[in-house]
Parts: C-alpha cells; structure tokens; sequence
C-alpha cells in the first residue's frame, strides 16, 4: 500500500522534472520510465518528448484506437537504469517487454495493478531483488518471463494462481531458493515451465501439471530431487529413540551395590534383549541383499532388451525364485527397438538433454539431443494411467506393446517413422524421427518454428503438403484390415522439414490411450478421417484456422452457394498468383465432397488423394471470377 500513496509524490516529481502542458497520465507515466534510464546509448528514447502530447508516436510503444498506451516493446537497446513505479499508471498496458537490457534494482510490487497486462518480458537484465507475489494479480497474464537476471528469494505461490497463465513463465538462470510450492502443480499443462539454473532445493512435488514437466524443467537446481530428475530424494531421518529401561533391573538409588541375583537377571535380560536384535538386523541384510540382487537384474534387463526381443519372449520379472515371488515382483521395463538400424539405447535416451516443444490432452513432446553425435529425435511421453497391478498391469503392457508395434508397421514418406518405444509402471515413451521445421498449423498462422508471415508459403508448396498428407492418410487407412483410423488429423498433426514435406503425426496414439474403446478403427471412423481433412484442405486454402470446423466449412459451402467472388473465400496471401485460380477452385471442390454433411457420401481418402494429384494438370490459367458449388 506504500506505493500507492507513493504514486502521487512520484507523478509529481515528473510533472517538475518535465516541463509539459497537454500529457495524458501515459504519456507521464512513459517518462517516468524515460526518466529513470541513465543511460540509452541507442538513443532508443530520443522521440520521448515532453513537449510531444501524444505519445503514440514514441519509438517502441503502440496504442489501442482509443489513443491509450497498450504496448512497450524496447528489446535489446542496452537501457541502463530501473523500473519506476509509475509504470502502474498505464491501465490499458498489455504489454511490457524490455528484455536484453540493463535494468537493474527490483521489480516494482506496484506493476500488479496493471490488470490489463497479456505479456510480461524483463528477461536478459539485470534485476534483483524478490519476485512481488503481487504479479499474482495480474488476472489477464498470459506470459510472463523473468529469465536470466539476479532475483533471489522463494518462488511465491501466488505467481501460479494468475488464472490464464497460458503460454510461458520462465523464472530460469535466477538465484531464487527454497523449494517449489505445491501450488505450482495448478499451473495449466500447456505453460511451458522453466526453472532451471536456480537454487531451488527440497522434493518436486508429484501433483498436478509438475507430474508432466520435464527434467529440462528443473536442471540446473543441484539441491532438488525426485521424479522427472535422476537425483532421488534421501530417506527421511528418524530421531534416535531413547530405549525404555529393562523392567528386570532394579535401581539402587542408595548407591549400594545390586545384589548376585539382580546381576544374574541383568546379564539374562541383556542376552534376551540382544537376541531380536541381533536377528533383526540379519532379516534387515538379507533383504537388502535381495533387492539389489533385484534391482541390478532389472537394469541389465534394460540393456539385454534386443536379445529378448529377438528370442520372442519378454521375462515378466526379473527373479528366478517361487512363483509366488514371480507373481508380487515388479515387472520389467520393455525398450523395443522397432525400426531397424535405430541404435539409441535406453540409457543414452535418459541422459540426453531434453527441450519441450509440444504439449496437448495426449502427452509432452520433447525434442531429444543426443550427446554422441548431435542428432535429435522426438519423444512423445503419454499421460496413461497407472495404478494396476499383478494380471491388470500385465495386460495393460501387452496391450501397449501390441499398439505400438502396430504404430511401428506405418512406413510412408508421409508418415513420421516411429523408431522405439518404452513401457515401465511410471513411463510410457514413443520414440519418433524429429522432423525439424514445425507443423502446418505454424507454417499457415505463424507460430514458435515460424515466425514469418503466412505468405510465405506459396499455393504449389500448400496444394504440396495436401497432396502429401493426403496419400499418407490413404496408406494408413489401407494398412490393416481391421480399417485402422488416423482419429485426430489437423494441421496440428503434420509436420513439415525443411523441403516442407509433410509427415502425420500423432497415428496410434489415439488407441494407446484409449484401447478399449477401439478408438480410431472402422469405416466409420475412416470417413471422420475424410471429414477432418477436408477441413485441413479449408484451412489452406482460406487462410482460416480451422479450430471452428464446421464454422469454416459452413462459410466456404455457403459463398459457392451464392457464387461470390472468389477474393471473398481464398487466402489473401494467394491472391496474386493469378495462374493458380483454376487449381484454387478445384482444391475447394474437393474439400466440400470431404466435409459432406452425410458420411455415406463423403469419397474414400484414396479417391481425395487421386483426385487432388489430377489438380492443374488439365486446368488453364485465369478465369474462375466467382465461385459455384460443386453438385
């Protein structure tokens, strides 16, 4: 509350400072922040002007269209000073970003009133002090990076209850200590959480979205332990207890000597005190002899896996004894390798260092660098539910195992090869080729491994990566008889390499996580394959995302409906390849047969992937003014 009568006193010392007539209180609160820099030696805040009043035309801040200050974006300009606390000041503000600087001191407790604010990046600094658990208030916040300054103190829980935290909170290469508050398990899944290279020290806990973080989550952090990190906690110490003394001796207080009989009963009372303990102790050894006679033959299973792969049989346990002992073990890991050539072992997978680069319903995706040789591969880890034991967990495995040599069997250029996989109670990995430049989705809209602007990917490269993906879906659909589908195609789902190739992703998942609803197979589920990928085809084409689904299908049907021109339905960024109007149209005619409103009348995917390899080779080039349906 101190700063808050502060404010005044502070904006006051601004209006002295600057001389000016005609300034909103964000234009004054923007100098303010001119105010406290020392030193811009890019000159980044010459345009800050007092006798300027407005400041939407300063360098680095944009306005919303009431004339409000809505953004501060500074980066890397070398500012050396701190952060002022008239900053609050900017009510519209939803973003502040300055990282790569030199800003020194704490962060202002008072930024929390900025309830408006999206975006928070005061990265690459120079900050200190504690995080404000006041941040916590920032109810619109959906990014917040703190990354790679001085601040110290404990994580505050409230930072994990701002309600649509949604993308980024990096508080990573910090000296911040203590350990991780149990609320931060409450953090969405889909928040990419980085809070390595920290003192951070105790128990991660096992709840919540922590359960699904990676072990790049929290390296770096020498005292923490536990699940994902290969450093497990130390057993909790026990007090030493004080032993009740031996109701068979008896006390002289008098300090004469005990008599022959109480002395005979002492040394019996001790021999038969000694006996359990003593047995005790043997029981306590043998068994710690047995379960590291356990452990060791679990570990050497792991690494004599391809021998038992080849021989056809997978030991239940790893114990030779009764079968009674065979039937409470715990089983054993499963690594198969499924794609020949694949020499990754277990091990080597475990100790590479791992980066998250997507996350949704079904598990984290983390890019895997292998340190031998620098080459990547990507790891699916799905979020299956345990808790069975004995025939259950037996069957389960079976289960896995079955799905996911069926997911191996897909061999297509358009298929993202899966190449092993490891099943355990606590862990269940797939092992896939990583295919390095993002997914449709990114390439269309922007995003993470695409940046630029969606016009620059042209219509052959687009109709490219449909035909692609089209034949890739064909191939799974025709692979087995029992009519197996893909279950969840999206742009989402195809990934493209640096040539744009497409490769599916994702196939089989569906049936790993849900097999006893046979998820994904039969003709019907074959024909919502069709459905989904006339959606894509939409997507392509018009530049939309596809999110809304029937939304985008319905517009498209009803602008051929009522033939209007073809600029109204087609992607701007394809509008100036005149010569691809003809191709434009064909590609809708097939996405409206896919989207179907009855399944019996949708084409099978076989006859879309023939029909979109026909497009352009008998179409000439101009026309196609307006647009008319297809039936």
């Amino acid at each position: 509350m101190a700063e808050i009568f502060l404010l005044p006193f502070l904006t006051s010392i601004v209006f002295f400072h600057f001389p000016v007539s005609g300034l909103t209180t964000d234009g004054l609160a923007l100098l303010a922040l001119k105010a406290a820099v020392s030193a811009d030696p890019s000159a980044a805040l010459s345009s800050w002007s007092e006798f300027d009043a407005n400041p939407c035309g300063w360098a680095g801040v944009a306005c919303s269209r009431r004339g409000r200050v809505a953004g501060i974006v500074l980066p890397d300009r070398a500012l050396n000073g701190y952060l002022p606390s008239e900053l609050s000041l900017l009510s519209a503000l939803r973003k502040l970003e300055l990282p790569g600087n030199r800003l020194s001191g704490p962060i202002p407790a008072a930024l929390g009133h900025l309830h408006a604010l999206v975006e928070l990046d005061l990265s690459n600094n120079n900050l200190s002090g504690p995080i404000p658990p006041q941040l916590g208030r920032l109810a619109s916040l959906a990014r917040l990076d703190l990354s790679s300054n001085r601040l110290a103190g404990h994580l505050p829980p409230a930072i994990a209850g701002i309600p649509h935290l949604s993308g980024v909170l990096n508080l990573s290469f910090n000296l911040l200590s203590g350990s991780i508050p149990q609320a931060f398990g409450s953090i969405l899944a889909s928040v990419s959480l980085d809070l390595s290279q920290n003192n951070l020290s105790g128990e991660i806990p096992r709840m919540g979205s922590l359960v699904s973080q990676g072990p790049t989550a929290f390296a770096g952090n020498p005292g923490l332990c536990g699940f994902p990190l290969k450093n497990p906690c130390p057993a909790p110490k026990q007090d030493a207890k004080i032993p009740k003394p031996n109701p068979s001796l008896s006390l002289n207080t008098g300090g004469a000597p005990a008599p022959r009989g109480a002395a005979r009963s002492e040394r019996r009372g001790t021999t038969l005190g000694t006996v359990p303990i003593l047995t005790g102790i043997v029981v306590v050894a043998i068994l710690s002899i047995a379960f590291l006679q356990w452990h060791f033959c679990c570990r050497s299973a792991v690494a004599d896996s391809k021998m038992t792969r080849k021989s056809g049989a997978i030991d239940d346990t790893c114990l030779d004894g009764s079968e009674e002992r065979r039937r409470s073990g715990r089983e054993a890991e499963v690594y198969a390798v499924v794609e020949e050539g694949f020499g990754l072992e277990l091990e080597e997978l475990l100790r590479a260092s791992a980066y998250v680069v997507g996350k949704s319903r079904s598990g984290i995706v983390y890019k895997v660098v292998v340190e031998r040789d620098g080459s990547a591969v990507a790891v699916r880890r799905l979020g299956l539910a345990e808790g069975a034991t004995g025939n259950e967990w037996r069957r389960r495995r079976r289960t896995f195992e079955t799905e996911a040599a069926a997911i191996g069997r897909a061999k297509h250029p358009n298929v993202v090869r899966l190449l092993a996989y490891y099943h355990a109670p606590d862990e269940h990995l797939l092992v896939y080729d990583y295919i390095p430049n993002g997914t449709l989705h990114d390439a269309l809209h922007g995003g993470p491994k695409n940046p630029m602007a969606p016009a620059a990917l042209s219509w052959a490269t687009r109709l490219a990566i449909l035909r692609g993906t089209a034949r890739g879906l064909a191939y799974l659909h025709e692979m087995s008889p029992r009519r197996h589908a893909h279950g969840g195609i999206a742009s989402s789902k195809i990934l493209l390499d640096d040539d744009h190739r497409p490769y599916i992703s994702g196939y089989g998942v569906a049936r790993l996580l849900a097999p006893k609803k046979q998820a994904a197979v039969g003709e019907a589920a074959q024909k919502a394959d069709v459905y989904a990928f006339g959606l894509v085809v939409l997507e392509a084409a018009t530049g939309r995302t596809a999110g809304a689904g029937a939304e985008v299908e319905a517009w498209v049907r009803a602008a051929f409906l009522e033939e209007r021109p073809l600029s109204e339905v087609v992607d701007p960024a394809l509008l100036q390849e005149v010569e691809a109007k003809q191709e434009v149209l064909a590609v809708f005619h097939v996405a409206l047969a896919c989207t179907a409103r009855d399944p019996d009348l949708r084409p099978r995917i076989r006859a879309v992937a023939d029909s979109l390899d026909r497009v352009g080779v008998n179409a000439g080039s101009g026309g196609g003014e307006s647009v008319s349906h297809p039936v």
